[in-house]
């Protein structure tokens, strides 16, 4: 902690007050840097499509309370062992996590979709996606917005940390990449509401988690 609204963790391990959702966690080491790993329980895997998993509350929860400012952390994801032909290594942040999990936003990445992979089709504009839990899964709005504006191309690839900064403001949000705006939207699906951050993953996916930092305004 260096300011009253500033919190950093360095996410070696799990930080304290954290808790787990749906996720397993653990301190690991990959490239070179200590970080957090995370992935979805056997429990969640195995369920069902939009209901345990696929833009779930599938997050370690953290003590980190938070409605509008910027979050910045770096991720590393993969496939995981035995992840479906769908899966794209999905990994973000959760944030405005309401205390009973009904309501969130999230922002996460899909290296495998990442443009450096080159990736056939509409892949190619689909390496970053924004929703908000519950109403407005990536579903939804690929399809009543079939523009794409809620996802973006990222330059990403599976393996590499990312650096992923999410700046928010009522309604308001950009997101950076590695120091490049890819996404900026003027009308988010969820209203304001201060609730916690959360480290969020989903199906197929193992993910690392290194430096977060989260300043509230």
């Amino acid at each position: 902690m260096t300011d009253s609204n500033i919190v950093t963790l360095p996410l070696d391990e799990l930080p304290d007050g954290a808790s787990l959702k749906s996720v397993i966690a653990q301190p690991s080491e990959i490239a070179g840097r200590a970080a957090l790993r995370v992935e979805l329980t056997k429990e969640a895997s195995g369920g069902v499509p939009g209901v345990d998993y696929i833009d779930q509350p599938t997050f370690v929860l953290l003590p980190v309370e938070f409605e509008n400012g910027v979050i910045e952390v770096d991720v590393l994801s993969r496939l995981a062992a035995g992840a479906p032909d769908y899966a794209r290594a999905f990994a973000g942040i959760a944030y405005r996590i309401t205390d009973d999990l009904r309501r969130f936003e999230s922002l996460y990445v899909r290296p495998l979709n990442g443009a450096r992979l080159n990736p056939p089709g509409p892949r190619m504009n689909r390496g970053l996606q924004y929703f908000a839990y519950p109403e407005w899964d990536f579903e939804r709005l690929r399809e009543e917005y079939p523009d794409g504006r809620y996802e973006a191309r990222a330059d990403i690839g599976p393996d590499e940390w990312i650096q992923l900064r999410v700046e928010v403001q009522d309604r308001n949000l950009r997101v950076m990449i590695n120091g490049g705006q890819v996404l900026s939207l003027d009308g988010t699906k969820s209203a304001p509401i201060r609730g916690q951050v959360g480290l969020w993953v989903d199906i197929g996916t193992e993910a690392f988690f290194s430096n977060l930092s989260v300043t509230a305004l």
